[in-house]
């Protein structure tokens, strides 16, 4: 029996072409899910490998839509392995039931795992480029300790109220509360 797995990552992406896909392979039973491919503790993913029977295949769409990370991929086939389910992968034209098959896949896993890499590097090299030239990432810091003083201040008066002190910075409550009490965190 073939049993289909599809996955999405957003809700922006559609379900149907890969279901469609499985169904024409002869897909008898779909799982599908809704999550990142990073994320281990994917349901429909793991109900249809709970599903497998010695015997079926597993078959996705593409590799991609099983797992991103190469470690992942490899203990989810050898799960099945185990269980004596094969894998099976339209896109790539890969069939663990077949010895050339398992060879595809580690190949192309280890290629999927060595590109991630290249781009994991290539961020961090750019971070760190920016960063010697005293730029740094991440969001822009929503009261300086200027404007921390001022809010001090306004505050050591009991007629200014804590609006008239946002409405003053331009900022809301919330975000005024977080940076006083990290002020005073640092302090005591």
């Amino acid at each position: 029996m073939n049993i289909g797995y599809a996955r999405i990552s957003t809700t922006d992406q559609n379900l149907q072409m890969q279901t469609d896909a499985l169904s024409k392979l002869g897909c008898e039973k779909i799982f599908t899910d809704q999550a990142s491919g990073a994320r281990d503790d994917r349901r429909g993913l793991i109900d249809a490998v709970e599903f497998c029977r010695a015997g079926d295949s597993l078959v996705v769409w593409k590799l991609d839509r099983l797992g991103r990370s190469l470690k992942h991929l490899i203990e989810t086939i050898n799960l099945l392995h185990e269980k004596k389910v094969g894998f099976v992968s339209v896109q790539e034209n890969i069939d663990t039931t077949t010895s050339g098959g398992k060879l595809i896949f580690h190949v192309f896993g280890a290629l999927a795992e060595f590109e991630r890499e290249m781009i994991r590097e290539r961020t961090n090299a750019g971070l760190a480029s920016a960063r010697s030239r005293g730029r740094l990432g991440g969001r822009p810091k929503a009261i300086t300790a200027k404007q921390l003083r001022i809010a001090q201040t306004m505050l050591n008066d009991p007629k200014t109220t804590i609006k008239e002190v946002c409405e003053t910075l331009q900022v809301s409550k919330t975000t005024l509360y977080r940076y006083l009490n990290k002020q005073s965190s640092v302090r005591g």
